[in-house]
């Protein structure tokens, strides 16, 4: 099956902060209503679709849909936004960076992300500034001279600042964009979905797709549905002494909330070689995922990581469709079709 990548560029293009995720939720609730599958939500705004097999197992697999972004936290005098981060974003990445304010009136106003010394024929210190929040604003594209024009807008503390992601596919076959992390998987679930439809497969053990909206501030899936063992899909890392390319699938064996389940990740190996899958195996010390954060909440079950290689992760990310389509082969050969 031919990936559409056409649906990864709506899904990306949707807005959704952590914190500020209804929309893109409303998005994917239409795409499974469509398809026909029965889906419910919890009071996190989590997704969860279930589908169901012929055995009494239940597999998990898990996709977030919440990115980085930023709030505001107050208004400067000249009228510019001094923000607080959501998640951790490289604020170096961000800066001359557009971007949209959401107002709680339904507003949307326009911006971009600027160090505080944002012109070299003016501030001394313009190329040496150290790029944090407290040195850095978001400028409006409104005529606001003072704190109280931009008050005026309707514009206060607490409404989400979201930036431009900038689809891009290549001709060499790379998807460059913000907030593959992880949308990326969000995107190849739904193609499971689609997959499962078209093809009229029934599955052998129950499938409950988990969507969740608050991964980014590590408790999307603290509290999940009843499975047995999940698989989380989210992105693998690029660097250092990883094995990991943009064109492979990431299976980590361990990431800052320790090993995961030994069987599993062994199986998801043997799998991969299997169907002449190309995989990495990799250790993420400085990564937590829904998976970690289910175990850490004392959910009684087993609970692996893939997803696909990811470059400049929480920045300007990049990978490829070979990487997406590996991982995608991956899930099918977890679930046995």
């Amino acid at each position: 099956m031919e990936l559409n990548y056409k649906l990864l560029e709506q899904i990306i293009n949707i807005d959704s902060p952590t914190g500020y995720c209804n929309k893109v939720i409303a998005y994917l609730e239409n795409v499974v209503k469509e398809l026909g599958y029965q889906y419910y939500k919890n009071q996190k705004g989590n997704l969860i679709v279930e589908v169901k097999g012929t055995s009494n197992y239940t597999k998990g697999l898990s996709a977030h849909v919440d990115t980085l972004g930023l709030m505001v936290r107050s208004i400067n005098g000249n009228g510019t936004l001094k923000f607080t981060t959501l998640g951790g974003p490289l604020l170096n990445t961000y800066n001359a960076e557009y971007c949209k304010v959401y107002t709680r009136d339904n507003k949307v106003y326009t911006g971009t992300i600027l160090s505080t010394s944002p012109a070299v024929h003016v501030f001394p210190d313009s190329r040496s500034k150290e790029l944090k929040e407290d040195t850095m604003c978001v400028r409006l594209d409104e005529i606001v001279y003072s704190a109280n024009d931009t008050k005026k807008l309707g514009i206060q503390t607490g409404d989400i600042i979201a930036i431009d992601p900038k689809f891009e596919i290549t001709e060499s076959g790379y998807v460059k964009t913000r907030f593959l992390d992880d949308k990326a998987s969000a995107f190849l679930l739904l193609e499971l979905l689609r997959y499962l439809k078209e093809n009229n497969i029934t599955l052998k053990d129950n499938l409950k797709l988990i969507f969740t909206t608050y991964e980014e501030v590590g408790f999307g899936a603290s509290n999940i549905p009843d499975i047995d063992e999940m698989l989380a899909v989210d992105m693998g890392c690029i660097g250092l002494d990883l094995n990991c390319t943009e064109e492979q699938v990431s299976i980590c064996a361990k990431d800052s909330g320790g090993p995961y389940d030994y069987d599993m990740i062994t199986n998801l190996i043997n799998l991969a070689k299997e169907n002449n899958i190309d995989y990495a195996v990799d250790i993420y010390p400085f990564y937590s995922s829904d998976a970690t954060a289910s175990l850490k909440a004392g959910n009684d079950i087993k609970a692996a990581l893939i997803g696909t290689g990811v470059a400049a992760s929480h920045g300007m990310e990049r990978t490829h469709k070979h990487g997406l389509e590996n991982t995608f082969n991956l899930i099918k050969a977890y679930l046995n079709i």
